[in-house]
């Protein structure tokens, strides 16, 4: 398993949310986004989570609500990478998924789109 210590891979994740353009970024609300070592036991290969209520679903009753939740788990994808260009591309990639799932894209899209 390749190593990389929590910090780097935080940057890693804040180098990967500055690298989505402003204009969508923009667009973004009441999202915060997480790194924790490993997910939930019963999917070890999961490599990030969203959870919350997606922009497309959210109507008036929308208020005092908890924000929604981007998670990247660093184990898992250390264990797929097998060098440091791979994790920085691998999170690239888990970021614009989870984001995009904030604004409403369900995974068959993003697959056809290569953000599998």
């Amino acid at each position: 398993m390749l190593e990389m210590t929590r910090e780097t891979f935080e940057e890693l994740v804040a180098e990967a949310l500055d690298r989505i353009p402003p204009e969508l970024t923009r667009l973004m609300d009441n999202v915060a986004v997480f790194v924790e070592d490993e997910p939930p036991a019963d999917d070890p290969e999961l490599l990030g989570l969203y959870e919350g209520t997606p922009l497309t679903e959210r109507g008036e009753w929308y208020a005092g609500v908890l924000p929604d939740r981007i998670t990247i788990y660093r184990g898992p994808t250390l264990r797929m990478c097998e060098s440091r260009e791979d994790v920085v591309a691998e999170t690239e990639i888990t970021v614009v998924h989870e984001i995009a799932h904030h604004f409403g894209i369900d995974d068959a899209r993003l697959h056809a789109l290569g953000y599998g």
